[in-house]
């Protein structure tokens, strides 16, 4: 793998989540609208376990250290960033780790993400799409453990209790008394789940799917009910995800290109560039009432 020696200096740094500031984000529409706006720096906490990925990870991984689990098994598309973060937290903190991929057509196939989690010594296993389809049943959970005996299976996206109890800490006390309304992206719902269930009842947590189809509001319900999360004060918006999970286009590349070279704080396309044309969006068409003050979460997903 290239940048060898490059990379390896980021091993032997833990994440740190003192490195997440809130940067106040200044422009001319928010003056216009009257509303403050800041961002949540995840993305600082580590080049590899970044974001909200660290914030599901921390707590499974002291899981398995008190427990003497001494791997974890999870499952992930080709592109995957919590396979891509499992495998370097993996390689960090010394503990195996085993990856289940979507469509065993991709073991030959070599790209950022594969490569970066074969240098981490992750364990790839590529199956079918029929056999990936299965890994929410519990008997096929179940003949995996058998398998890989002292192991912790994550599901796709990392989120578990422990997932959700990292990601409640992601605000302070102090932040979520200032702040009305919060926004961040939504996959697999955990970091959502978390953010929700430490919020106070100021707080309205929004949330931005990824994903194309409004079957997100079921996930988010299913989520919320398994963890007893009874509060209602979101909102989850369907419409800002450009084609669906990891699509774009030409009009939000040059968005990202623009709002980094503007803020300097960069972006991707699949998750966190569209969150930011969102609230750009919403604050267009007056979703805020003025003087509302906004955080914005920004969850990494960028690659040292």
């Amino acid at each position: 793998m290239e940048k060898t020696g490059f990379l390896e200096q980021y091993f032997s740094t833990p994440p740190d989540e003192s490195r997440s500031v809130v940067q106040p984000l200044n422009d001319a529409l928010f003056i216009q609208k009257k509303v403050e706006v800041a961002v949540k720096r995840d993305d600082l906490i580590h080049p590899f376990v970044s974001g909200n990925k660290w914030r599901k990870l921390k707590y499974n991984l002291a899981y398995c250290f008190q427990n003497r689990i001494s791997s974890i098994l999870t499952f992930g598309g080709a592109h995957s960033n919590h396979i891509y973060a499992t495998a370097a937290a993996g390689k960090m903190f010394g503990i195996k780790t085993i990856g289940i991929i979507r469509g065993d057509e991709l073991a030959d196939l070599n790209n950022t993400t594969l490569d970066f989690a074969r240098y981490c010594g992750m364990n790839l296993i590529f199956v079918t799409r029929d056999e990936y389809r299965l890994r929410t049943n519990n008997e096929y959970l179940d003949s995996l453990q058998k398998e890989y005996p002292h192991t912790l299976i994550l599901p796709e996206g990392g989120t578990n209790e422990h997932a959700i109890q990292g990601c409640e800490e992601i605000y302070s006390n102090a932040e979520k008394e200032h702040y009305d309304y919060f926004l961040q992206m939504v996959g697999t719902c955990g970091t959502f789940a978390g953010v929700l269930k430490a919020s106070l009842p100021r707080n309205v947590i929004i949330g931005i799917s990824a994903l194309k189809g409004s079957f997100i509001d079921d996930d988010a319900k299913r989520v919320l009910n398994e963890n007893g999360i009874i509060n209602e004060n979101y909102k989850i918006l369907n419409q800002y995800h450009h084609g669906g999970y990891a699509k774009s286009n030409q009009e939000l590349d040059d968005f990202i290109m623009g709002f980094t070279d503007k803020h300097g704080i960069p972006v991707e396309h699949v998750y966190t560039g569209k969150l930011f044309w969102a609230l750009y969006d919403m604050i267009k068409n007056d979703y805020f009432p003025e003087k509302s003050k906004i955080m914005v979460l920004h969850s990494g997903g960028l690659r040292a």
